[in-house]
């Protein structure tokens, strides 16, 4: 049965950081590209970031580029984002997912696996 847990969520002043994980079980990690994404009530769902398998290739969305930091470690089956200088429209449920594949993808569509979420909120 596989398995993705987020943590590390929580309320934060605007400005501040925050590091989320994402500890996988039942699928071989590190076989398995992982992407974040983040939903704000009454919106879609929204790409965040994404590694591939080795950790060596990542891709970010154009709102968060320069400061979130997506990084993973295959001997711990964890993926984590790292925000920096939060703002209040980062404020959404973030979860993070799995897919089969080489390459980062952006679309959640190839996802094959996901987790519950953690929310983020940022005050102003």
């Amino acid at each position: 049965q596989v398995q993705l847990v987020e943590s590390g969520g929580g309320l934060v002043q605007a400005g501040g950081s925050l590091r989320l994980s994402c500890a996988a079980s039942g699928l071989p990690f590190s076989s398995y590209t992982m992407g974040w994404f983040r939903q704000a009530p009454g919106k879609n769902r929204e790409f965040v970031a994404a590694i591939s398998r080795s950790g060596g290739s990542t891709s970010y969305a154009d709102s968060v580029k320069g400061r979130f930091t997506i990084s993973r470690d295959n001997a711990k089956n964890t993926v984590y984002l790292q925000m920096n200088s939060l703002k209040p429209e980062d404020t959404a449920a973030y979860s993070c997912a799995a897919a089969r594949a080489v390459l980062v993808i952006t679309s959640p569509t190839p996802y094959d696996y996901w987790g519950q979420g953690t929310q983020v909120t940022v005050s102003s």
